[in-house]
């Protein structure tokens, strides 16, 4: 028998009775029945039972019914319920303020009804209640198994097993971020406030308790794939359902190691990331590759895209396995991208994604957001690199060699940055086999001007140029990042301009200064 105190006086003919003191102790869990009148009454009772007696050891001694409340409460009863009426008129009135004292549910029994009547009341409702919570248990485990048999599509399934349980939850990846949520804010930060561990663990909240269970890895050895939370009503609960939420999370295990094990390669997809392959290597033609994409109903070709390459580098093969997979998931399942675009391939040790043009957002700065925490991880073994936008589809083969390039080109000129796009660096490719003295003669003939200037001013300058260059001319920027006044900027500008004869308006002196302070980013990098 598993009820509060509260939930026994509602039950015929429990609920004849009455409660005449110890309000505050009615959330007590009443296990088990125990009617005794002997004089050890106390050594026999045991936590949680709820005591029936009709007070013949206590009529002539008051007082003894004080100690006996308390030896109640110490051994953790429930309750105790007195039938008035035959030794006692009513319960003597320091036995109604210990019981307040100590918070001890205190029942007055009702006349009419045998202590034999009161017991089969309460186990035929506890009966009622287990088989229909059992019941319950049972249709949720039988949805459970016609889900995994039959699973939704990916967006759904975290969603349909939350329907199926009738419990919120939560569902958190390999880094600890949210995939799914329909928790409230305050228990999510209190997730925040308790690490992920291997085991199940239950924490606390305000008015429910939350279950945290691991994901494990579909290989042995390796990391969690990540945790499911559940948001359980306070109260005792059978084995039985707690059961549901381990069968639960099995199947969110699941399907997240389908994902790390199939994303890249969907088994709808599975021939056009072998064709994708082999156009990339110059195997087969576009057209191969747009009819293979069209038989299976993958949305490529028909709009303008850039394609993104996430290239891993120096690390250990753990390690690699856990960033591709944190990148998987976010492509899967982080808001800002997952509406994007659901070409996302594996490719050697990179992953290729592609990309719609044309977004709100700028595509190096969505991706520097979005995978900001992954790259603190990774350090500079993470790498993004972004191509042209892309009109045609048989350009795709020339937007992957532009990702590969642009990593490439960033790895010689010493850019930490996360994200590079092609176009930041296409002149550095272009003019990269134009010999050193070439560049040393180009540069000294062109800056001298400024560079024989007194040191500090020089640096100034160049660097005020530079930043003005970077920034496609744009003054205000150029004065924020120096942190000077745009008038100043503006001053160091026209400077420059009268120390080499250029016109800041002539797009071909433009050129020639972009191409200037290449070179001698170059040259830096050639003596590191």
């Amino acid at each position: 028998m598993y009820l509060t105190v509260e939930d026994a006086l509602k039950i015929y003919p429990l609920s004849e009775g009455r409660l005449t003191a110890g309000q505050k102790g009615v959330g007590r869990i009443v296990k088990s029945v125990n009617v005794m009148d002997a004089p050890d009454i106390s050594d026999w009772v045991r936590e949680g039972d709820i005591l029936f007696t009709t007070a013949y050891l206590m009529k002539d001694a008051p007082s003894e019914g004080v100690q006996l409340l308390r030896k109640l409460a110490q051994k953790g009863a429930a309750g105790i319920g007195i039938k008035l009426g035959r030794f006692w008129a009513n319960v003597p009135d320091d036995m109604l303020a210990e019981a307040d004292r100590l918070g001890f549910p205190l029942i007055e029994l009702p006349f009419p009804f045998t202590f034999s009547d009161q017991m089969k009341g309460l186990f035929n409702a506890e009966l009622q209640r287990s088989t229909k919570l059992l019941h319950g248990v049972l249709d949720k485990q039988k949805e459970l198994m016609r889900f995994a048999l039959v699973p939704a599509g990916a967006g759904d399934i975290f969603q349909t097993i939350a329907s199926i349980l009738g419990v919120p939850m939560a569902v958190a990846g390999v880094r600890g971020q949210i995939l799914y949520n329909s928790l409230a804010p305050a228990e999510l930060e209190l997730l925040k406030k308790h690490p992920q561990k291997t085991t199940v663990q239950w924490l606390r909240a305000e008015r429910v308790n939350l279950m945290r269970l691991p994901l494990k890895s579909a290989e042995a050895g390796q990391d969690a794939v990540g945790s499911v939370v559940f948001q359980i009503p306070r109260g005792l609960r059978p084995k039985e359902e707690e059961g549901l939420y381990h069968q639960a999370a099995e199947i969110v295990s699941h399907h997240l190691n389908a994902v790390e094990r199939h994303y890249m390669e969907q088994s709808t997809q599975n021939e056009f990331v072998s064709l994708l392959k082999n156009y990339l290597k110059r195997h087969i033609s576009v057209d191969t590759l747009l009819e293979c994409a069209a038989s299976l109903g993958i949305p490529f070709g028909s709009k303008p895209y850039r394609c993104a390459l996430f290239h891993i580098s120096a690390i250990s093969e753990p390690k690699r396995e856990r960033l591709l997979r944190m990148i998987r998931q976010e492509l899967q399942y982080n808001p800002l991208l997952k509406d994007s675009s659901n070409l996302h391939f594996q490719i050697g040790d990179a992953i290729l994604t592609i990309l719609p043009a044309g977004a709100k957002e700028k595509a190096s700065h969505l991706l520097t957001n979005v995978f900001a925490d992954i790259a603190a991880e990774a350090g500079s073994s993470l790498r993004i690199s972004l191509s042209h936008t892309k009109i045609k589809p048989e350009q795709l083969e020339q937007a992957h060699r532009e990702c590969a390039d642009a990593r490439e080109t960033a790895e010689r000129l010493g850019i930490d940055s996360l994200v590079t796009e092609y176009e930041t660096v296409e002149m550095a490719y272009i003019f990269q086999s134009v010999p050193e003295e070439k560049m040393r003669r180009f540069l000294n003939m062109t800056l001298s001007p400024i560079i024989d200037k007194t040191p500090d001013s020089a640096q100034d300058l160049l660097r005020t140029l530079e930043l003005y260059i970077e920034n496609n001319g744009q003054i205000n920027e150029t004065a924020k990042q120096l942190f000077i006044h745009r008038n100043t900027a503006a001053y160091r500008l026209d400077k420059i301009g009268e120390l080499l004869q250029i016109d800041f308006k002539s797009y071909s002196d433009l050129l020639k200064l972009k191409l200037v302070l290449l070179f001698k980013h170059m040259l830096k990098q050639q003596r590191q």
